[in-house]
């Protein structure tokens, strides 16, 4: 599950990217947004990582 949710904000990252360019921008992904989709799949992954259940005695 923390696979597809970073997948997903990464691509989600991406997509947003490239359909907010307009025209005379030309197509294309850019390396901002590769590294903005980078750094948002790691945040996910990170935020979605389990918790220490281990009982404190």
């Amino acid at each position: 599950m923390r696979t597809f949710l970073a997948v997903l904000a990464g691509l989600a990252v991406i997509y947003f990217g490239v359909t907010g360019r307009s025209a005379e921008e030309g197509g294309g992904i850019s390396g901002g947004v590769v590294l903005l989709a980078l750094l948002a799949a790691l945040l996910v992954w990170n935020l979605t990582k389990p918790g220490d259940n281990t009982p404190v005695k």
